[in-house]
C-alpha cells in the first residue's frame, strides 16, 4: 500500500507544481496570446495531471491552474486580483472546465485500467483451459492454477493440499466473499484474515482438496472480480482432477 501512498503524494505535488510551471512559462507570451489560448494551454496541464493522478489531484490541479492563471496571466500581473471583467469570466470558466475535464480524464484512466485487468483475468483463464484441453495432467493444471492465484491475488504463498480438511479456516467462497463459519456464527472479512485462507476444490460434486492462500495479515482483499476469477480457476483445477479420476475424498 505504500506504493499507492507515494503515487498519490506525487500526484498531489504535480497538481500544485505543473499548472504553476505552465503559467510561468507563458509569461513572456502573455501580451501576444489571447486569454482563451492561454486558458486552453493551462487546461492541458490540468488534464495531464488528472490523467496520471487521482480525482483529488485533478481537482487540486484545476484550482491551482485558476490561481496561477490569475497571478501570472491577468492584469494586474503578479497579484491575486483581476481588474477586467472578461478576465474574471475566463478564470471562472478555466476553473469549471478544469474541474470537469480533470474528472473525465480520471474516469477514462480508470476505465482503461479495468479493461487491462479484464484482459489479464481472461488470459489466465484461457491459458489454464488450454493446458487442460491440450492433455496436461491434473497435477500440471493444479500447479498452473496455483501460480495464477499467487499473481492474481498478490499472495506471499499458496499451496495445494489434497484430501481431508484439517483445521477451521476462513474460506474464499463462490460469491467472491471471504467468510468464517463457526457453528451459527458467521464472520465476513473486508481484508485478509490472520493466517491462511482456504479455497476448496471440487469436481463432479466431489471434494478433492484446497488451495491454502497466504496473503499476509491485514492486507485489503483484492477486487471482487479478481476473487471471482480465482474461484473460476479453482473450478478448472477441480474439473481436471475429476477428469483424471483421482481418488475422491471428502
Amino acid at each position: 500500500m505504500s506504493g499507492y501512498r507515494l503515487h498519490d503524494g506525487a500526484a498531489l505535488l504535480a497538481a500544485l507544481v505543473v499548472p504553476f510551471l505552465v503559467a510561468l512559462a507563458l509569461v513572456p507570451f502573455r501580451t501576444g496570446l489571447s486569454a482563451t489560448n492561454e486558458a486552453l494551454i493551462v487546461v492541458v496541464a490540468v488534464v495531464a495531471v488528472a490523467a496520471c493522478g487521482t480525482r483529488a489531484a485533478g481537482a487540486l490541479a484545476a484550482l491551482s491552474a485558476a490561481a496561477w492563471y490569475d497571478f501570472f496571466l491577468t492584469r494586474p500581473y503578479e497579484r491575486f486580483a483581476i481588474a477586467e471583467g472578461d478576465a474574471v469570466q475566463t478564470a471562472v470558466l478555466l476553473l469549471v472546465v478544469g474541474l470537469i475535464v480533470s474528472q473525465l480524464a480520471v474516469h477514462a484512466r480508470r476505465l482503461r485500467t479495468v479493461v487491462v485487468s479484464d484482459s489479464a483475468y481472461l488470459s489466465g483463464l484461457q491459458a489454464t483451459a488450454r493446458l487442460a484441453e491440450g492433455g496436461g495432467s491434473a497435477q500440471e493444471v493444479v500447479e498452473r492454477v496455483r501460480r495464477e492465484l499467487v499473481a492474481l491475488l498478490e499472495l506471499r504463498s499458496c499451496r495445494f493440499e489434497y484430501g481431508a480438511l484439517l483445521g477451521h479456516l476462513p474460506r474464499l467462497e463462490h460469491d467472491g466473499g471471504v467468510w468464517l463459519r463457526r457453528g451459527t456464527r458467521i464472520t465476513q472479512y473486508a481484508e485478509w484474515p490472520e493466517g491462511e485462507t482456504e479455497l476448496r476444490i471440487t469436481g463432479g460434486g466431489h471434494y478433492y482438496g484446497r488451495f491454502l492462500l497466504g496473503p499476509g495479515t491485514g492486507r485489503p482483499l483484492p477486487p471482487e472480480q479478481a476473487r471471482l476469477v480465482a474461484v473460476a480457476l479453482a473450478a478448472q483445477a477441480g474439473a481436471a482432477l475429476d477428469t483424471a479420476g483421482l481418488s475422491r475424498r471428502g
